[in-house]
């Protein structure tokens, strides 16, 4: 038998290849006892045979399933069914079939002095880094695959998150002799394990739904997506329509509402062969390439907050706000 630390009580019974043949819960223990079983019973005729798990294929809308019908614990099997790793669904958002790659080069010009010994990714907010509440999020929605793009002071978060092993995941790094945009270092991240790749700046406190995001991306059949954030402009005064010279109607004291890019990104994993390898590339440069190729990209609106730490007021607000989370 093992049994994996989760937030749930649940025993893996395991023959003598380690193959898994069932789990097992106080409730299957009781159920056995009642049918006669005793302390003496062989456990595999105490487990639950018909368990749920997954394999290298994750499809997420199982994984809806899954949390609706209240599964806890979800192991996540090999080839030979052996065990790779157990997910406590209690403890997550979703489990995404994702590779992110964090940009986390910038030099932060415009928070210094606060940046001036420390990367902009590594100031504090709340009881860790702004980076940290980024992994973490991320981890939340299942995410086992992380690549972290560093330049300025890229020591300093190298240091402290190491190879994510600590978090129970895979952490690399790109070191950048040279700024390279906004997705430039991209086109050098050599462990891209899924179709899909999760790009996001660095320097974003956002609460984000991602599945929501990655759906959105999926039902559309999109080659790229970019999360937006909605921009309401109201105009005080009543607004004449135009032909010409001539008045049409008017629109009293409107409301325009427009999407900013939110620097967070879906793409397919062949796009990143677009990326110019080793030069200055910005990730509107790939939108705009990806619009002239007549591909399909897409826009998916942020529901909930989100804070480019930018400026010092913006880190104040972020500082507000993750006292109430």
């Amino acid at each position: 038998m093992l049994n994996i630390e989760t937030s749930n009580q649940t025993l893996f019974v395991l023959d003598e290849n380690e193959v898994l043949i069932g789990t097992l819960t106080d409730g299957d223990i009781r159920r056995g006892l009642i049918r006669g079983l005793n302390v003496y019973t062989p456990v595999h005729e105490f487990c639950n045979p018909d368990f749920s798990f997954i394999n290298k294929e994750i499809d997420v809308y199982e994984i809806q399933r899954l949390k609706k019908n209240g599964i806890k614990v979800l192991p996540k099997l090999d080839s030979k069914g052996q065990i790779e790793r157990v997910f406590d669904l209690s403890l997550l958002n979703s489990i995404l079939p994702l590779s992110a790659v964090i940009m986390a080069g910038g030099r932060g010009e415009r928070l210094r002095p606060l940046t001036d010994n420390t990367p902009k990714p590594m100031l504090p907010l709340g009881n860790k880094p702004i980076l940290e509440h980024i992994i973490d999020r991320l981890i939340s929605y299942g995410l086992e695959s992380i690549t972290i793009s560093v330049r300025y002071l890229g020591s300093q978060i190298i240091n402290y998150f190491g190879n994510g092993s600590e978090k129970g995941i895979d952490i690399n790094y790109i070191e950048e002799d040279a700024p390279m945009g906004t997705i430039g270092c991209l086109s050098m991240a050599g462990n891209i394990k899924h179709e899909t790749v999760l790009v996001l700046n660095s320097d974003i406190f956002t609460s984000i739904n991602y599945e929501m995001f990655f759906l959105n991306f999926l039902n559309s059949d999109a080659d790229m997506a970019v999360a937006s954030i909605p921009y309401t402009v109201d105009i005080p005064y009543a607004i004449m329509n135009l032909n010409e010279d001539s008045v049409i109607n008017f629109v009293e004291k409107p409301k325009n509402t427009y999407y900013a890019n939110a620097g967070i990104y879906l793409i397919k994993r062949d796009f990143i062969n677009l990326i110019p390898k080793g030069t200055f590339y910005n990730a509107t440069d790939l939108m705009q390439q990806i619009i002239s190729s007549n591909c399909k990209l897409i826009h998916s609106p942020i529901t909930g907050y989100w804070i480019d730490i930018g400026k010092h007021d913006d880190y104040s607000k972020a500082l507000e706000i993750v006292k109430h989370l």
